[in-house]
């Protein structure tokens, strides 16, 4: 039973979740005070929809994954799992997500398909167009505003939360090329509309540099004002830099590795940190 869970967890990559969850819940701090049961409903809907959005992938991308070497040994190519039980993780997952957003609020739950819908068309996309990093960017900026209706129960978001969502795209679309470039060369002779498949591996690490930069601008402005967080502004330009020095050289699995997960997963902790600790200043706690 145990390592079938484990199996399950695997194949929807639940560490993952360590990306984007801290930006749901800076999307609710910059809301106000948030409670521990609204705090819950966040983890609930968010692992949900991640869980379903990471199980579609999967099955969509089932038959192209197994002629890809590198991803060949994956649960459905590889026949870990059955296509039955990722259709029923997916399920599960979708269930949990609705749920949570029904009992987060009527605003949270009427949106609610909007995400997944979303999270279902993206594995389509590279099909088609480049524009698929962005889409998925659409999931991380969906989680930040996701995050502040759970608090507020409503659509009137301000300008700041709207900057900075629009910032977290260009930040998920930007890490997202990267990882792309280890599977460049097999995109072009695919067909598949990766900017490194269909432009190139140069043009496509410049890209991400530029969608880097407009996420540092636009957090930037965002922010202004609010002391802690404008202190963090060189910790994090420090981590973009390091991601792409990291994969200055090539773009095996080790660097990816580093700089799509690693040092992502420390941008987003320390960018929730420091929203938590303004959040705590502006309301005198220290």
């Amino acid at each position: 039973m145990w390592r079938k869970l484990r199996l399950y967890l695997d194949f929807v990559k639940i560490e993952h979740t360590l990306f984007a969850l801290p930006i749901a819940y800076a999307g609710a701090i910059l809301a106000g005070e948030i409670t521990p049961r609204v705090a819950f409903l966040i983890l609930t809907a968010f692992t949900g929809l991640r869980t379903f959005a990471m199980a579609c992938n999967r099955i969509i991308d089932r038959e192209i994954d197994a002629r890809n070497p590198r991803t060949a040994r994956r649960h459905l190519p590889a026949g870990l799992i059955t296509l039955k039980e990722a259709y029923g993780i997916a399920l599960f997952g979708l269930l949990i997500y609705f749920i949570s957003a029904f009992l987060i609020n009527r605003t949270a739950f009427l949106l609610s398909p909007i995400p997944a819908a979303v999270s279902y068309v993206y594995p389509y996309l590279k099909r088609f167009t480049c524009l698929s990093h962005y889409f998925l960017g659409l999931s991380v900026a969906f989680a930040l505003l996701g995050g502040w209706i759970a608090v507020m129960d409503s659509i009137m978001i301000p300008w700041k939360v709207i900057l900075f969502a629009l910032a977290l795209l260009f930040w998920e679309a930007g890490f997202d090329m990267i990882y792309a470039l280890q599977d460049a060369e097999f995109d072009r002779m695919e067909g598949l509309h990766s900017v490194g498949g269909h432009f190139g591996v140069e043009f496509a690490r410049m890209l991400s540099r530029l969608n880097h930069a407009a996420f540092f601008i636009l957090l930037a402005v965002a922010f202004w004002g609010d002391q802690i967080v404008m202190l963090a502004y060189p910790f994090v330009a420090a981590i973009l830099f390091s991601e792409h020095y990291v994969i200055r050289k090539g773009h095996d699995e080790g660097r990816i590795q580093m700089s799509f997960f690693y040092l992502n997963a420390l941008l987003s902790a320390f960018v929730f940190i420091s929203i938590f600790a303004q959040f705590l200043l502006n309301s005198g706690i220290f």
